[in-house]
């Protein structure tokens, strides 16, 4: 099943859901690690491959986001609270727009530093810098916000994470199943 249902997630929106996932838990993992190394030889390196991590999430999030536009959700379950309801619509949107904003932040940075080194995606592709003003007070700015926002992305994910577990663990419910992989029988309404 390619398509959303009505109670389950289709291949191509799990896909979407787990490579973004596993790349964003990475991109935090590389850009705590990058900041902590004092090799500058394998620091210039780290930092190319977040940059590219990062240009990767933000091209998978506009694909996904063409996707979650053109199929339809899966209802929720009857057995949602409103509480749980309102949390879940909430962590969605803040996760997508994570998608789009910590990335677009990282790029700000690059964009913005007076050493101006080019971003090489996957070292295949120079990324162009963002029109913006280079300075030293600018690049401080957009390290500041980009890594706000994904810490507190992280948070965010981490109690996406906790409430998937607790669905799926203790209540049972099939929720997680949803978006593991596709079938008519998974995350029935109750």
């Amino acid at each position: 099943m390619i398509r959303n249902s009505d109670v389950t997630y289709g291949s191509v929106a799990i896909f979407f859901h787990w490579s973004i996932a596993a790349l964003f838990i990475g991109q935090i993992g590389l850009g705590w690690f990058m900041l902590e190394d004092t090799d500058p030889a394998r620091q210039f390196w780290l930092f190319q491959w977040h940059k590219s991590f990062g240009f990767l999430i933000l091209a998978l999030a506009a694909l996904r986001l063409i996707w979650t536009l053109a199929n339809r959700r899966p209802v929720e379950p009857d057995s949602l609270t409103a509480f749980e309801k309102i949390g879940a619509r909430a962590a969605h949107w803040l996760l997508y727009a994570a998608l789009f904003v910590v990335p677009l932040t990282g790029w700000a940075i690059a964009s913005t530093s007076p050493l101006q080194i080019p971003s090489y995606a996957f070292n295949l592709v120079v990324i162009p810098h963002l029109p913006m003003n280079v300075s030293e007070a600018g690049e401080r700015f957009w390290a500041d916000v980009h890594a706000v926002l994904a810490y507190g992305a992280a948070i965010v994910a981490g109690l996406h994470i906790l409430a998937a577990l607790r669905h799926h663990f203790w209540l049972r419910d099939g929720i997680l199943l949803r978006i593991t992989r596709p079938s008519a029988s998974h995350g029935t309404r109750k």
